[in-house]
Order: C-alpha cells, then structure tokens, then sequence
C-alpha cells in the first residue's frame, strides 16, 4: 500500500528536553502509528503527487506544527505547517483527563474508572477530528491515523 508513513522522525531541537516518560509515549505513538496507518496527498493544483509510503519528519518551529514529507528515498514531497492554537485547548483536556484517569486507576472502582476512560477516549477522538480538519486540503488521514498522529502531537507539545 503507497498511501502511508513508513518512517516518522521527530525534530526536538526546538524543544524542551523530554522525561523519559514523553520519550516512551513517542516511541509507543510512532510504533503504533508505522504498523498501521493511512496517509494520501491529495492531487494540488494539477501536480502529481509523488506516490507513498512517505517518510515523516515532525516538528515543532516557531509555535507551529511542522509535517515535513519525503519519499522512502529521501526526495522532498511537501511540507506543511498548522498552528498549535487549534490544538492548545483540547491537548491540555486531554492531559488533565489523564492525570484523572492514572489517579483513578489507583483508587477508584472500575465502573468510575470506565468513566472517566470514555471521556478520555471523547477527548482523544475530538484532537483526532481536529487533526483532520486542520490537514484538510494538505493530507488525507483515517480516524484511526489521526487518532495516533493526536497521541503523537500530545507527546510533543508541552502541557
């Protein structure tokens, strides 16, 4: 299948150095996200699109959200960059409902515990839906993908 990531790469020069928690939390995202993944660049402005499975290399620059794209070969294919605004509010919901949820886990019984997991999983859809509108035009992405990309973004962007 061409229309996917093969390689994400992430770029946190411009970062704060992260726990080894976040560390875990990319290498779990990234390792989801490569096993399984759908990921086309639409036709713009009558120009062939090289085709996939593309190399991702992700970053954060100047408060934006950076999606450098290239072939498996290493040829440049596109680039794209989406403020952070969007995002702000509900990676930040996203973390507390978290911190909830690890907090629950230790002391609460499973149906409060299964609560707060759903809301948990609402959260997560609702950054994945964000994601997808915000690549509306740029790259077309499966819930699912967008769901790993929103972990992802989660595990790079300071809470």
């Amino acid at each position: 299948m061409t229309d996917r990531l093969s390689r994400i790469d992430i770029d946190d020069s411009a970062l704060p150095p992260a726990t080894p928690e976040m560390e875990q939390e990319r290498r779990v995202a990234i390792f989801d996200l490569i096993e399984d993944n759908s990921f086309a660049l639409p036709l713009r402005a009558e120009q062939e699109v090289p085709p996939g499975p593309y190399a991702l290399l992700l970053a954060i620059r100047d408060r934006r959200l950076v999606f450098d794209l290239s072939t498996d070969a290493g040829d440049r294919v596109a680039e794209f960059h989406l403020s952070l605004g969007p995002f702000r509010q509900v990676v930040k919901d996203y973390f507390q409902i978290c911190e909830s949820y690890f907090e629950a886990v230790k002391r609460l019984p499973p149906a409060q515990i299964e609560a707060i997991d759903m809301a948990r999983r609402g959260i997560h859809n609702e950054g994945a839906r964000t994601l997808q509108d915000r690549l509306g035009g740029k790259a077309d992405v499966d819930i699912d993908t967008a769901r790993r990309l929103f972990t992802l973004i989660c595990a790079l962007v300071p809470g």
